[in-house]
């Protein structure tokens, strides 16, 4: 039984979508295979790159991709999961490929965050906690689904 590919999507690829896709590699690699991408690739958010370093995850190698790029190469998932918040859920992007499942998970943007570079640091934890969380929760609602 192989491994469900899952395709986490957000603006820039810069920040959730990245921490998405390392935490689901972390916490579930024996079931999931992850990717993530945006629809405009952006820089990657050096904020996001300290909070999951903190946890013992290394990101900064990590390149954005593009939503079309992936596409364009055939890729297919049984998941894609969305991560933009409310606000911007309108620009979010939608893989147009072949997926069995699509979700929306709605999280704060830390490239939005103001404040000192110590604030903004900690509402991203909050974001990449928020994130680990519903990651925990997504393995745990398809652990009779993989493989299918």
């Amino acid at each position: 039984m192989g491994r469900a590919r899952v395709l986490f999507v957000c603006i820039h690829n810069s920040g959730r979508s990245q921490m998405a896709e390392a935490l689901l590699r972390r916490i579930g690699s024996e079931r999931f295979e992850a990717e993530s991408a945006g629809f405009e690739p952006g820089t990657l958010n050096p904020v996001v790159v300290a909070a999951l370093k903190e946890i013992g995850i290394d990101i900064s190698a990590a390149k954005t991709k593009s939503v079309f790029d992936l596409f364009k190469q055939g890729r297919m998932y049984q998941y894609v999961v969305t991560v933009c918040d409310e606000s911007s859920s309108e620009r979010c992007p939608i893989f147009p490929g072949v997926v069995r499942e699509r979700m929306h998970w709605s999280f704060r943007d830390p490239s939005a965050f103001e404040g000192t570079a110590e604030e903004k640091l900690a509402k991203t934890r909050v974001v990449r906690d928020e994130i680990k969380a519903k990651i925990e929760a997504f393995i745990k609602e398809t652990a009779g689904d993989v493989g299918r």
